[in-house]
């Protein structure tokens, strides 16, 4: 029964691939979407397709992108949405840092070190963990861990695509886990505090609402993780046969030693100036030396929105840079300044597919954004989801299921939560759930789908990351390899949800499941 089953998997997860893959070149189809998008909000706009927000009472109308000031907003921002297309600045910038890390020998030298002293058994769940964590600092885990666990499984002798599909399963698929609060976490709290104050006007939301799911989510999301890698993705997937080379695993050498050392303490040095930097500046021992905290929030104080957390990608691609020269002098892999420069060259030109397909897929999101259809489509969902009367287990899980519907049409996290929460919040906080249970519930379903959803910003990143070790990989490639987190990912979630409501525990510091109306007069 069991080889029966494992089969039927391994074939359906196939037939996807193959059926995904006959699609055209994600940039072809990406300017197919974007064309079809006009086609569609003509058709919208002729049959008055419109929905009202549940925030704003507002209607919101399709947006016919066949009328002519349709037709002048397209060739006039052409340019613009390509440029201001945010994955794009994110990964150029930060790679230029770790090209210079990668060319001066920093990159292959670390793996080196990683793959001699690590116990193998420990490495996926490793990378998975690191993926989680990576959220902290908004979406750098894309950029760097990504790519990093496909070189780390390529240079112990194991599929480099079942690498970066473990790292991706933790940055993306577990988004709602972490040891620490991101930068998503006060943005949702502020939206689901608008929404609460329908029911209750001095309702208040803090950013850590979540903290305690999130936490044990953390560790458990890891663990699963790692099983559907080795059980279901590795096994699938098979050995290995691209043209993709391994760092060749030799103990380090003198000079390699010393670079690392002196990178090291340059590290040392760095995190203490980025400590220095973050702390507060009133309390502690830190207090007492100048310019403490001075990348916070000038105004506020506060850490989650600061030019520290704007800025995170900046941060690594000086620390990159810096700590790849240092080792690169240290080691003498590096000559002159022009050896930096070339560094940060090759690593730029290994994006030119990736640069193509970012201006189709571009030009879709913003097409798609215009035209509202996104907007209409889900408060249509979220409206009929609400109006099936469900009890509360049954209305969390339909919840976490259009959430994860959604979340495959519409990117943006708080885009999708500022049209539900004025939904599902009000009519939970009747049901009698807290509006913080509600937007955790939201998180979910927001997370485990991300690894599926060809509209999440960075997915076309993952395409071309794919595509450097298997030239025929797709869309399909991806999703086939990426389906099985989703599920397991959904299940194990629901399944910890209703456990929480069965327990009544906390979710997060003052933040309780559930939620008492206060008696009127």
């Amino acid at each position: 029964m069991g080889n029966n089953s494992s089969n039927w998997v391994s074939g359906m997860l196939g037939t996807i691939e193959k059926v995904g893959n006959k699609l055209p070149h994600p940039a072809t189809l990406f300017a197919i979407f974007a064309f079809a998008i006009i086609i569609l909000s003509g058709l919208a706009a002729l049959l008055n397709v419109t929905a009202i927000h549940p925030g704003t009472g507002e209607k919101v109308e399709a947006f016919n992108l066949l009328s002519r000031e349709g037709l002048h907003m397209i060739m006039s921002n052409m340019v613009v949405n390509f440029t201001s297309f945010a994955p794009l600045g994110t990964v150029l910038v930060a790679l230029l840092g770790i090209g210079v890390a990668e060319s001066s020998g920093l990159m292959s030298t670390g793996l080196r070190l990683l793959v001699i002293s690590a116990p193998r058994k420990l490495l996926t769940f490793a990378i998975v963990l690191a993926g989680i964590l990576s959220n902290t600092a908004s979406e750098v885990g894309y950029v760097v861990l990504v790519p990093l666990g496909g070189m780390i499984f390529l240079a112990v002798g194991r599929n480099p695509i079942a690498g970066i599909a473990a790292a991706f399963a933790g940055v993306s698929g577990g988004y709602s886990a972490n040891l620490l609060l991101g930068t998503i976490d006060p943005l949702l709290a502020g939206l689901s505090e608008e929404a609460a104050r329908i029911i209750d006007p001095v309702y208040d939301v803090n950013p850590t609402a979540n903290y305690y799911f999130m936490f044990v989510s953390t560790f458990f999301i890891a663990f699963i993780g790692t099983w559907v890698t080795e059980k279901v993705v590795v096994p699938r997937l098979g050995e290995y046969t691209g043209d993709a080379q391994p760092e060749e695993i030799k103990q380090l050498t003198a000079d390699e030693r010393r670079g690392l050392k002196a990178t090291f303490r340059a590290l040392i040095i760095i995190t203490l100036l980025l400590v220095w930097s973050a702390v507060p500046s009133e309390g502690g021992i830190w207090s007492y030396l100048p310019g403490t905290g001075f990348m916070r929030d000038p105004e506020t104080g506060d850490l989650l929105r600061s030019p520290f957390m704007r800025g995170i990608v900046a941060i690594i691609f000086v620390v990159a840079a810096i700590l790849g020269i240092v080792y690169g002098i240290a080691a003498k892999t590096l000559k002159s300044n022009y050896d930096v420069i070339n560094g940060m060259g090759k690593s730029m030109s290994t994006l030119g597919t990736y640069i193509v397909l970012v201006f189709f897929a571009a030009q879709f999101v913003a097409y798609f954004n215009w035209t509202n259809l996104g907007l209409i489509f889900a408060i249509q969902g979220a409206n009929f989801i609400g109006s099936l009367g469900f009890g509360r287990i049954p209305l969390m899980i339909a919840l976490v299921l259009v959430s994860a519907l959604i979340n495959l049409v519409v990117g943006s996290a708080s885009a999708k939560w500022a049209i539900m929460a004025p939904v599902f919040i009000p009519m939970f906080m009747l049901l009698g759930y807290s509006p913080e249970f509600t937007q955790l519930a939201y998180r979910v379903g927001d997370s485990v789908t991300n690894v599926i959803a060809p509209m999440m910003s960075y997915f076309a990143m993952i395409v071309a990351f794919m595509e450097r070790y298997d030239k025929k990989a797709g869309i399909g490639t991806i999703i086939a390899t990426m389906l099985p987190y989703t599920v397991v990912f959904l299940l194990a979630w629901m399944v910890m949800l209703i456990f929480w409501i069965l327990l009544g525990l906390p979710i997060g510091p003052g933040a309780p499941l559930f939620y008492e109306l206060p008696a009127s007069g």
